[in-house]
């Protein structure tokens, strides 16, 4: 489906053109990034190294990673519909299915906005959440803090609009100022924290301002010309960035703030002032990462696909953020990936040079759900046994070759054999196209050395099989 818009000209039908126009224009191309709510990402040839030490330092700690949960949550879920972009009137074609509602759009936004007075998660349990993680070799959590539709998930002094608000029925819950709870159940595992936070609310009145020309229909960027409309656009910019240093000062250390709605950023007439926000919270917290995501330069530390894996390494560090089920929020009866799905996905990745942030979105009940649940002890069983071809490795040429695929660690190189589920001919001997000198090949969940003989561009091995079951991927070590 073509999502491209084409801004015709006021000058074509003599209207003059505002600055307003302008903004909408500049922000029109930005959204040509964004196609029912997936986001393309930056340019690998874009990328800016930053030179700050410690944030150097810590890029390589993400490298190490490899493997993040994601999570979506909101009042959105009780509905099973996807968050926040139903509120855009702009992208009402697309993200409006699915349910009947019969109302205008202004009555719609009013309902979707009254959600949290009935947002109660009252089988929330943090640490069943952290413990499940760290089963499945999750090694750290992007957490959604706040989507687009404003809704903050902490105890923020800033909104009323929140899950601690006295509106919200669990606001009396012993875990309620969930991201608090939930930061220190997974740090407690060792898990690292990624706050997400979209740098666009849609339910404060300085972004989505009333008695504008605009009137009631609204799309992703302000109602208003931040251009025009300075000191509206200054209260935003204030409340944004107390928000911002609330999260990084109140809720412990953070090892990363990730940001969404690109289209919120000084290129597009809407500057939050986001680099002066982050440097005054490196102050405290050093060398925390910033994935300004879609947005370039000095604060996007790394690049973000979406629901997409690169065709080749890009040479910077990346993260792919997929979902495990068909949406990033809860739907109803949900179809999740196959451990082996995961796997293999997480092995393409890998072997690229980035990490996977797998989605889950819990249930409004407070939940995970149960097919997501097995899908990531099925991953993490699998990286119990062959973890050490995951986690801290690098890329090592020729990357992936077919189903085979390479990683590598000091004077180790991984060659990582992917098998479909149907497959029913597994070799005893297997064409390793590694073309370095090998000193020694084992089986790594064995540790069982491996006859090979070496042949131009690779060395064939001779494999031990003891079973005709497809496994999902088996893992040559080899000593180089």
């Amino acid at each position: 489906m073509d999502n491209s818009i084409t801004v015709v000209p006021k000058e074509m039908d003599g209207a003059e053109i505002t600055q307003t126009d302008k903004m909408e224009a500049r922000s029109l191309k930005e959204e040509e990034k964004i196609e029912q709510g997936v986001h393309n990402y930056s340019a690998a040839d874009d990328y800016v190294w930053p030179t700050d030490a410690k944030v150097l330092e810590k890029l390589e700690w993400f490298q190490d990673q490899k493997l993040a949960l994601m999570m979506h949550w909101g009042p959105y879920s009780q509905l099973g519909i996807v968050e926040s972009w139903a509120l855009s009137d702009a992208d009402a074609e697309w993200s409006r299915t699915g349910i009947d509602w019969e109302v205008t759009g202004k009555e719609f936004k009013k309902q979707y906005f009254d959600l949290n007075k009935t947002f109660n998660p009252i089988r929330f349990e943090p640490e069943k959440w952290a413990d499940i993680a760290e089963e499945a070799g999750i090694r750290y959590l992007v957490f959604t803090t706040k989507h687009h539709d404003g809704f903050c998930m902490w105890d923020t002094q800033y909104s009323g609009y929140k899950i601690t608000g006295e509106d919200c029925p669990y606001h009396t819950n012993k875990h309620a100022d969930i991201c608090g709870h939930l930061f220190e159940a997974f740090r407690k595992r060792g898990i690292g924290i990624a706050a997400y936070f979209s740098k666009a609310d849609w339910h404060i009145d300085h972004y989505w301002a009333k008695d504008y020309p605009r009137g009631d229909y609204m799309w992703r960027g302000p109602s208003y010309s931040p251009a025009e409309c300075p000191e509206e656009w200054e209260k935003f910019t204030q409340f944004t960035g107390n928000q911002i240093k609330e999260l990084a000062s109140r809720y412990g250390k953070l090892d990363i703030m990730w940001f969404d709605a690109g289209w919120v950023c000084e290129q597009n007439g809407q500057d939050i002032r986001l680099g002066k926000i982050i440097d005054e919270i490196r102050t405290w917290q050093p060398g925390m990462l910033c994935a300004d995501r879609t947005v370039g330069g000095p604060y996007e530390n790394y690049i973000t696909p979406e629901q997409c894996v690169p065709e080749k390494p890009l040479g910077v560090p990346w993260e792919s953020c997929i979902t495990l089920g068909t949406s990033f929020s809860f739907a109803y009866e949900d179809t999740y990936k196959s451990p082996r799905e995961v796997i293999h996905l997480l092995i393409d990745i890998v072997a690229k040079g980035g990490n996977l942030a797998i989605n889950v979105g819990p249930q409004p009940d407070g939940r995970l759900p149960k097919g997501a649940v097995e899908s990531l002890r099925g991953v993490g069983a699998w990286l119990k046994v062959f973890g050490e071809a995951i986690y801290g490795t690098r890329v090592c040429e020729p990357y992936k070759s077919k189903n085979i695929a390479f990683t590598r660690k000091g004077e180790y190189v991984y060659a990582l054999e992917m098998f479909q589920e149907d497959e029913t001919n597994i070799p005893e001997e297997v064409w390793i196209p590694y073309a370095g000198k090998v000193k020694n090949v084992t089986m790594l969940d064995s540790a069982e050395k491996v006859l090979f003989t070496g042949r131009d561009g690779g060395i064939i091995v001779k494999v031990p099989v003891d079973s005709t079951a497809a496994p999902i991927a088996r893992v040559y070590k080899l000593e180089v």
